[in-house]
């Protein structure tokens, strides 16, 4: 029994007429483990003995009416787990061993009997978009591993698309949930800012931040979310508002939806296969009964720009907090405080960490602070206001959620701006707080995965899953799996 030969749905009936046990799976998922991980290094942290005694407990209790009851998840290693080491992919926090609190997403997913396999791999503090800036040692893409599985969230991505767990969260500060979803031909949604609660995470930019599922399909993408939504008095920025029942939305009917395609999104730098592949799916919808119309949203070009200023400037403030004095690791080589702060700072950080910390701290700096942070502000606003004014006429936006497949190991880390440029087309999404999904619409002729892109209106993820699910049952990109250790 391979785990992604099957949708939660599927397992959950197994589990009902006992056709399989909640220790079945785990096993399944350990083996899985075992048998690709050493290529792919999705996991930094296994929880193999607590995962196999909660295995069964769960199976002696048989509470088959939680929603992801038994469930084996993998957790992005910048969420916190009561007892579970987390790192956050650097060695400031190598030692970080037993956290005292759960995130409110970990204590929803626990409530609803998940067992957590272990934490994935990811950018240094969720900085990169290809994994390569862990501290420890890079994921790769289960389809080719000599390419990158994105970032930041590239374990969360890896791991699903290889079948080691049925489901991951990770987190989506300018695409770092839909980028590598999109790499890797998995189903990522980045929902609405304010939709899931951040209390929990390890803060990066805390404006743009956004908790979300990774799935191999667009149902299961939507039980994980119904779950991990909703308001929490523990986070200020959590919205109260109702959260749907989202697999209600998925109907396959998109009859009358009207789509809009940003001329931005398919212009010069966006690979032709990548273009053809989204104009493919738009004749798909085509067929279902949508419609879509050529639009602009003027202002993106500017959204690159502007997320890195920032955020880089909220990473500057929120990572003040690491000092090596409450937690992570303190520098032995200091002689007095201020040594100290300073030395366990420069030996804790990776380069690009320490990058966008000076670049933040520059942009927030006097004289500066109007200049640049103060500006960013300013065209975060045009661009949310370009989506409002979409919205006013259309019920989606598609285009392609990343410029080209996933690229090669080491192509592209030496070049920081061309490294950046690669999150063109996720950065707006974050920026203006619309809720954004990318689920497989085809493959590159070397066998690398392509990502369609569903942006809605604040708070309507139920539209997205409804549009993403039809295109995704209307096709059979979602059942293709990847060879590991290079595409065949």
């Amino acid at each position: 029994m391979a785990l992604f030969d099957h949708t939660i749905k599927e397992l959950e009936e197994k589990l009902h007429n006992n056709e399989i046990t909640v220790e079945d799976l785990v096993a399944e998922s350990y083996k899985r483990i075992e048998e690709v991980d050493d290529q792919i290094h999705a996991f930094l942290t296994l929880n193999e003995a607590d995962a196999k005694a909660k295995a069964k407990a769960l199976d002696n209790a048989k509470d088959h009416g939680a929603s992801l009851f038994g469930m084996p998840a993998g957790i992005k290693d910048n969420i916190m787990t009561k007892g579970l080491r987390t790192t956050c992919a650097s060695q400031f926090l190598d030692n970080f061993e037993d956290p005292l609190y759960d995130a409110t997403v970990m204590q929803k997913l626990n409530n609803e009997k998940i067992v957590t396999v272990g934490k994935l791999n990811m950018d240094e503090f969720a900085m990169g978009s290809s994994n390569e800036n862990s501290s420890y040692t890079g994921a790769r893409n289960p389809w080719n591993t000599d390419h990158v599985p994105g970032g930041s969230s590239g374990g969360s991505a890896a791991a699903v698309a290889a079948g080691e767990v049925l489901f991951s969260l990770g987190s989506d500060t300018g695409g770092s949930i839909r980028q590598p979803a999109a790499f890797c031909g998995v189903v990522g949604m980045k929902p609405t800012y304010g939709r899931v609660s951040r209390f929990g995470l390890v803060a990066f930019a805390s404006s743009l931040d956004q908790i979300g599922p990774i799935t191999r399909t667009v149902e299961d993408n939507a039980r994980v979310l119904e779950v991990i939504a909703g308001h929490d008095k523990m986070d200020a920025t959590s919205a109260n508002v109702d959260v749907p029942k989202y697999t209600q939305s998925l109907t396959n009917d998109v009859k009358g939806l009207k789509i809009a395609v940003p001329k931005e999104y398919l212009a010069e730098g966006v690979n032709p296969e990548v273009k053809e592949a989204v104009m493919n799916a738009l004749k798909v919808y085509e067929s279902l009964g949508a419609t879509w119309e050529e639009v602009s949203l003027p202002h993106s070009k500017y959204a690159v720009a502007t997320y890195y200023l920032l955020s880089s400037s909220e990473a500057s403030a929120n990572l003040a907090r690491f000092d090596g004095v409450r937690y992570g690791v303190r520098s032995e080589n200091a002689d007095n405080m201020i040594d100290m702060f300073k030395m366990s700072r420069s030996e804790g950080f990776g380069k690009e960490v320490k990058r966008r910390i000076m670049l933040g701290t520059f942009a927030l700096s006097s004289g500066y602070y109007d200049a640049y942070y103060k500006k960013a502000q300013k065209v975060r606003t045009l661009i949310k206001n370009d989506f409002d004014k979409i919205f006013e006429d259309y019920d989606v936006v598609i285009g392609p959620t990343t410029p080209t497949p996933a690229f090669k190991v080491g192509e592209k880390i030496n070049d920081p701006l061309t490294m950046y440029a690669n999150d063109i087309l996720t950065i707006p999404v974050n920026l203006a707080g619309v809720p954004g999904i990318s689920v497989p619409c085809g493959f590159s002729e070397n066998g690398l995965p392509i990502g369609l892109q569903i942006i809605g209106k604040h708070f309507d993820e139920s539209t997205v899953y409804r549009t993403a699910h039809a295109f995704e049952q209307a096709t059979d990109y979602h059942t293709k799996r990847p060879q590991i250790g290079g595409a065949k």
